[in-house]
């Protein structure tokens, strides 16, 4: 699966994401650092990759209709910790099929993940 990892996550994710057998990219690596995140979105639009990210403004269904993306992850943990966050967003694409995600707006949360998908 193509990734785009968010600037709120971190680049320490890029390799453990890339030994799962994704193809990952930063938004550093892009020079977005900092960027609105309407520029985040369409660079990951014309990257055809999945964003994974903490900012809950691209749980916006309005801003990132499911279906108009190559799928969004947003990650909702407990704690903020940076370590702790990293195991969270690890251990769920380890144990995820990504596939079924895209063009989809996933929140995943410590107990539950709730996936809206494009309309049919």
């Amino acid at each position: 699966m193509r990734i785009k990892l968010d600037e709120n996550l971190s680049r320490h994710l890029k390799a453990p994401l890339t030994a799962l057998h994704h193809d990952v990219a930063t938004v550093a690596e892009e020079e977005l650092l900092g960027e609105p995140d309407v520029r985040i979105a369409a660079a990951a639009k014309r990257e055809k990759r999945l964003l994974l990210t903490l900012d809950v403004e691209f749980g916006n269904l309005t801003k990132y209709p499911p279906g108009t993306h190559p799928g969004i992850i947003l990650f909702r943990p407990k704690r903020f910790a940076a370590l702790r966050v990293e195991r969270f967003v690890r251990e769920f694409v380890r144990n995820a099929d990504l596939t079924p995600f895209a063009g989809c707006l996933v929140i995943v949360e410590l107990a539950r993940v709730r996936v809206r998908p494009p309309a049919q």
